[in-house]
């Protein structure tokens, strides 16, 4: 791998491009995000917390299966254009969160997290982990969804990344829906009590 991806590096792509890997556009995107959607299962939930959020592509789909959606970018760019893609939706707020930290709110009923963990350095991801399973209820609702593929700006590779962050939760998980195809997996599992 070469040199990874940095939140300024992230925020100048935004800042270039509101799209910049074409996740409104491209129809495999539009897969992934019915995926990730099927993956949280009935709801609404009262608090969902979306991590790396980039543009709101995933954001304005989740909006509504949840009566409180904090969705969640380090980079300022990437929260103000989801802001601007969740104007609409009253219950649903953009905040600029550096992970690992501190979240919007101490509690959630389910947490989803797209194309983020790979891009983080293994201890960041470790905390990151823990940080998750403090804030997600017991029995809430866990959401994966990432690339098969090694990208050449991410800080570790891309095979079992899931597996890996669910270990360093140090919790038990109950899997659930999981969906596969060539370029991503999207996987749900319950917190367990």
């Amino acid at each position: 791998m070469s040199r990874r991806i940095d939140l300024a590096g992230f925020d100048a792509r935004f800042a270039a491009d509101r799209d910049p890997w074409g996740t409104f556009v491209h129809r495999d995107e539009g897969v992934k995000r019915h995926a990730i959607v099927r993956a949280l299962g009935p709801g609404p939930y009262a608090r969902l917390l979306e991590l790396g959020c980039g543009n709101g592509s995933n954001s304005i789909a989740l909006a509504g299966h949840a009566l409180r959606l904090d969705a969640c970018d380090g980079t300022p760019s990437a929260a103000r254009l989801t802001g601007r893609a969740l104007a609409d939706k009253p219950r649903a707020q953009a905040h600029r969160c550096v992970l690992p930290g501190r979240f919007p709110r101490p509690r959630y009923e389910a947490v989803v997290i797209a194309e983020l963990l790979y891009y983080l350095p293994p201890v960041a991801m470790q905390h990151l982990a823990r940080d998750v399973a403090r804030a997600l209820a017991p029995g809430g609702c866990l959401v994966l969804a990432h690339h098969h593929i090694d990208f050449h700006d991410t800080a570790q590779r891309s095979h079992a990344i899931h597996r890996r962050f669910l270990a360093a939760t140090g919790r038990s998980w109950h899997p659930g829906r999981r969906r596969r195809n060539q370029r991503w997996t999207v996987e749900s599992g319950r917190l367990g009590e």
